[in-house]
């Protein structure tokens, strides 16, 4: 095997004799064979043995694609009408004489599927590999690194692109739309979650979706987007004004920005997770607003926007060189403002880094 991931996680495999790993998230398929799909409702597999070539199972209208893609292996598939499940058992009785242990991702397989495979290998004991994911894939190496920084580059674009877009009567949709039509002229094919620009005291709600409110004099907007580079993800959250903010809004917009500076300068290799939350939280609950910081402080991101590690209160987690996360802290006040800041990035010998560049002072347009 020359993909070293591949080859990790096998050498994982024979240490813990584990005769099979059956993975079906779309996300680590692609992190661990360079293959990336969205299977909808069929099934997509990866399967890897201790002392035997692994391979591809896909629906048949995609093994054209897997073939043609980085995957230096086998590929099998099916037709829609035949039964998946008999056809992969199949593929893998055929590659193993053992099946007596199978790891599997618990954190995705759903409860039928986990019924179907179990129908098929009836005598075989399962073994959780989800954890074990998670920790493989939370150091990132050089050239996961240079990804992400080329993906947070595109993210700055793209608030660029937003904030070029703002002006009166102008709707929040409008605004996504602008983003993701210019990004995609210039040849940027996917987000990495749904755009989120948020107007007013809409931005109170943390996860709020956009709509046809539109930009009035004086609103502060809320902009949260990333995009997905060559695999790897990026997530940035800025806040913009048209016209004067309100002196809540100010003042809010200020204590936000203390937390997230202050956590960022924070974050070296030795402190823990619990730590960086406490630093951020405790900034807006001594000025009196910890009841409307309802979320933790960050999250990991690699291939996907949302992977381990959580950064959040009262984590042991202590944090390593190479690390990848969020940080991104928050005050909403339904019917009055929300407020994130949020920038993501890597942990070096002695500090952090950012993807993102785009600054954090207040961005006042009109």
């Amino acid at each position: 095997m020359t993909n070293k991931k591949l080859t990790s996680l096998k050498k994982w495999l024979i240490e813990s004799k584990i005769d099979c790993i059956l993975l079906n998230d779309p996300e680590n398929i692609a992190y661990y064979s360079g293959f990336k799909s969205e299977p909808h409702e069929r099934i997509l597999a990866l399967v890897i043995f201790p002392f035997a070539d692994p391979f591809l199972f896909t629906p048949s209208l995609e093994i054209k694609d897997a073939q043609n893609s980085e995957w230096p292996f086998s590929v099998y598939g099916y037709l829609d009408n035949e039964n998946p499940w008999s056809i992969l058992s199949e593929k893998i009785q055929s590659a193993t004489t053992s099946t007596g242990h199978f790891a599997i991702e618990k954190a995705f397989l759903t409860v039928e599927r986990y019924e179907k495979l179990c129908h098929f290998f009836k005598n075989s004991l399962f073994k959780n590999i989800s954890e074990k994911i998670q920790e493989m894939k939370l150091i990132k190496d050089s050239s996961e690194i240079k990804k992400m920084i080329e993906a947070g580059e595109w993210a700055d674009k793209a608030l660029e692109i937003g904030f070029n877009s703002i002006k009166e009567g102008i709707s929040e949709e409008e605004i996504v739309a602008e983003i993701e039509f210019q990004l995609k002229k210039q040849g940027m094919k996917e987000m990495s979650f749904e755009t989120m620009v948020l107007t007013g005291d809409h931005a109170a709600s943390p996860h709020g979706v956009p709509g046809a409110r539109k930009v009035k004099k004086d609103d502060m907007i809320l902009f949260d987007l990333g995009v997905v580079h060559n695999g790897y993800t990026s997530d940035v959250t800025r806040m913009a004004i048209f016209g004067n903010p309100s002196k809540e809004a100010e003042k809010v917009y200020s204590i936000v920005l203390r937390a997230h500076q202050a956590a960022i300068a924070a974050v070296k290799p030795g402190v823990t997770a619990g730590q960086l939350d406490e630093i951020a939280r405790n900034i807006i609950t001594k000025e009196g607003y910890g009841e409307y910081f309802t979320h933790r402080l960050g999250h990991g991101l690699g291939s996907s926007v949302h992977e381990f590690p959580s950064i959040m209160k009262d984590s042991e987690l202590i944090i390593k060189e190479g690390m990848c996360f969020s940080i991104e802290p928050g005050i909403y006040i339904p019917g009055i403002v929300g407020v994130r800041i949020e920038d993501c990035l890597y942990v070096t010998k002695n500090g952090c880094e950012l993807f993102t560049k785009t600054p954090t002072t207040f961005k006042s347009i009109g």
